[in-house]
């Protein structure tokens, strides 16, 4: 048994002051408000509820600023793919856990506690399979267990270059797989996984799956969360509505029983009754408006698909910036510049654009990930205390903390992070940080030697 004390802390029913909270194998087993500490208790001053990075490609953290310099005659997502499949080439299991591990201890640094990670790199460099088919999907899991993230794996399956079951490029080896390697390769992931971790089936995208293969990656795991690529590009767009007759969202609302465990990773480029209809199917929008802003993908239209009661949660994707006050904070700042106006993801029952915003990529993560949200009886004991003499946290009360931590950090504002019970940040560091930037340093400087 653990107690934890807190002077505030954001509940489901909202902010209470001084917060006993009990933690047992690794969930809350009891909370109590309006209390003392009592001798045992462990002080803090700001709790609030971690967060699920619905969205990331662990590896990529390590080509961070590689690709910033402008590729010519122009520079987009494409090109900047093309950086990161050099990138990959030379990446072996190790090397993967090691970046996974650099990136999900900033994830946790930054508030994050559980992972969904969208895992494609399934091959050998030379793009045979791997004596052990899940070898990379060993590394993923061992990252997460050398740090204590949360995790949902999220299996890739990647067949195709683009749309009509075109054949994949050179560039693409190592992501390929076929349907019956693939359940294969979900299966014995699947077996690598412990505790509360979880397994999703990811079919890539429209380009990389064909309607007849997303079909049966869709019943691979009936219950399983889902997650797919959408509408990222206009390139995507146009090209899907010339293969399919119909542009990628509305594809798939009309083709693929679109509902709640499934996530729509971007979806950037929704027409006004695409965004409708992707409110009321009740799937989750994976937002990563960091990475969306990095590559030049474009807006997603957040004020639409929230005022229909849209789900959205966040990812950090290519994993250029880990952290989801960025993310929240570009989310919102991207509604302004494209309408010239401020407060625009408020409303007038949650005047707050952060406690609207943290609330409801909290539920949506949750939601993708197939984990639970917030500091409540039974759930996971995923909480993260704020520093509250962080200069843009000091004199603020209930949502206006959030507000601070989102609009005003210009450092970390994270102080304690607990996962499933057990602290794994102190101080504003990570338990394992020296130990895994060491392994961090030795794979990049012979990956970029």
């Amino acid at each position: 048994m653990t107690q934890l004390w807190f002077e505030t802390a954001l509940l489901p029913d909202g902010w209470a002051d001084r917060v006993r909270v009990t933690i047992a194998d690794g969930r809350v087993a009891s909370i109590e408000t309006g209390v003392e500490p009592g001798a045992d208790a462990e002080r803090h001053a700001i709790a609030i509820p971690g967060l699920c990075n619905v969205h990331s490609h662990g590896f990529q953290r390590g080509m961070a600023g590689l690709a910033e310099t402008r590729g010519l005659p122009h520079d987009d997502f494409w090109s900047w793919r093309e950086v990161m499949y050099r990138f990959l080439d030379r990446l072996e299991p190790e090397d993967i856990a090691a970046i996974t591990a650099q990136a999900a201890v900033e994830m946790m640094e930054t508030g994050y506690t559980r992972l969904g990670e969208f895992h494609y790199l399934h091959n050998a460099p030379d793009g045979q399979p791997y004596a052990d088919r899940a070898a990379t999907a060993a590394a993923i899991v061992e990252a997460a267990r050398s740090t204590g993230i949360g995790l949902t794996l999220m299996p890739v399956f990647y067949a195709h270059s683009d749309f009509g079951g075109v054949a994949p490029t050179h560039g693409q080896r190592r992501f390929i797989n076929d349907l019956d390697r693939f359940a294969r390769l979900v299966e014995d992931s699947e077996a690598l996984l412990s505790g509360d971790d979880a397994i999703g089936v990811a079919p890539h995208s429209l380009r990389a799956v064909t309607p007849h293969e997303l079909k049966h990656l869709t019943a691979l795991r009936p219950h399983a969360p889902l997650h797919i690529h959408a509408a990222e590009q206009v390139k995507e767009v146009a090209a899907s509505v010339m293969a399919l007759g119909a542009r990628p969202v509305e594809w798939l609302l009309a083709n693929a029983d679109v509902n709640g465990r499934w996530c729509l990773v971007h979806s950037t480029h929704l027409t006004d009754a695409e965004t409708d209809a992707l409110a009321k199917s009740g799937a989750v929008a994976g937002l990563c408006p960091v990475t969306e802003g990095n590559l030049g993908d474009g807006i997603f239209p957040a004020i639409r698909y929230l005022a229909a009661g849209g789900r959205i949660a966040t990812g950090t994707d290519s994993n250029i910036q880990i952290d989801p006050a960025a993310e929240l904070r570009a989310l919102e700042y991207s509604q302004r510049l494209a309408h010239q106006a401020r407060g625009l993801l408020a409303t007038e029952e949650t005047p707050s654009v952060g406690g609207r915003l943290f609330r409801a990529a909290g539920e949506g993560g949750a939601q993708a990930l197939g984990a639970t949200f917030g500091i409540a009886e039974g759930n996971a004991a995923d909480i993260v205390a704020l520093d509250a003499n962080h200069p843009a946290l000091i004199g603020r009360k209930g949502d206006t903390l959030l507000d601070g931590w989102i609009f005003g950090a210009n450092r970390p504002a994270v102080d304690s992070v607990w996962r499933a019970g057990r602290q794994v940040v102190r101080g504003g560091s990570h338990v394992a940080r020296d130990a895994v930037a060491a392994g961090y340093r030795k794979t990049l400087a012979k990956l970029l030697a």
